[in-house]
């Protein structure tokens, strides 16, 4: 499919992502090529909107092939019910789980999503929150930058829980990661430990800083999402 596509010309349109659908379905079914599997799954889901064909194709590239973008996505589809799947918490766990531990581009949104449905405890067998296994998961998140994990990770050390002892140094440690990578809240409760010397020594220039971090990443949040425009 060489040369430029004028995306004003709707039958042209229509032909391109047509003969993309053909591309996909060659390399997925014919080719068995995992990665053409994924951009079929993909083209289905934002494409044509077919999502029960999308689950498919994604269970299929997932445990066949146990391609990771796929588990991830299909974990995704079987934790909300998506393309004529049962809601299952506990399938998602594991299609998260295979995503997390094989690599690849969502590994570390699957590793913390496994963190948050340890935590949330729905998905273990005595349906309590398993905080030692959420630790694990989202300290291999935040290991791989993914702020939210880096967030969570500090709530748990500074408030501690069974299986994870407080920890203000850790807490303090993972908060101001998250807040190098953009986390709000993360540069708040740091700002706060500094501000009242919460288990670490007291610093009010500490304190200040990353109370203004804060603001400014609310502030650039804020514009941003009012300045995104559609059809320019």
């Amino acid at each position: 499919m060489a040369g430029l596509i004028n995306f004003e010309d709707e039958e042209e349109v229509r032909d391109y992502l047509a003969n993309l659908h053909v591309e996909y379905s060659y390399q997925c079914f014919k080719e068995k090529d995992p990665e053409g599997c994924q951009r079929l799954a993909d083209y289905l889901d934002a494409v044509k909107k077919d999502f029960q064909a999308a689950a498919r194709v994604l269970r299929d590239n997932c445990e066949a092939h146990g391609h990771g973008e796929s588990c991830y996505k299909l974990g995704a589809y079987q934790a909300i019910g998506k393309g004529g799947l049962d809601l299952d918490l506990k399938a998602a766990y594991k299609s998260f789980l295979k995503s997390c531990e094989k690599g690849g581009k969502k590994s570390v949104n699957a590793c913390h999503n496994v963190g948050l449905l340890a935590h949330d405890g729905r998905v273990n067998d005595d349906d309590k929150p398993d905080p030692v296994a959420a630790r694990d998961y989202y300290t291999k998140a935040c290991d791989g930058n993914f702020a939210p994990s880096c967030f969570n990770l500090s709530v748990i050390y500074l408030q501690g829980a069974p299986g994870v002892p407080k920890d203000m140094n850790r807490a303090l440690k993972y908060s101001l990661k998250g807040c190098e990578l953009g986390h709000i809240w993360a540069c708040a409760n740091a700002s706060r430990m500094y501000k009242l010397g919460d288990g670490i020594e007291k610093n009010d220039a500490k304190a200040e800083d990353l109370k203004n971090r804060a603001k400014q990443l609310h502030k650039e949040q804020k514009e941003a999402s009012s300045s995104l425009t559609f059809g320019e």
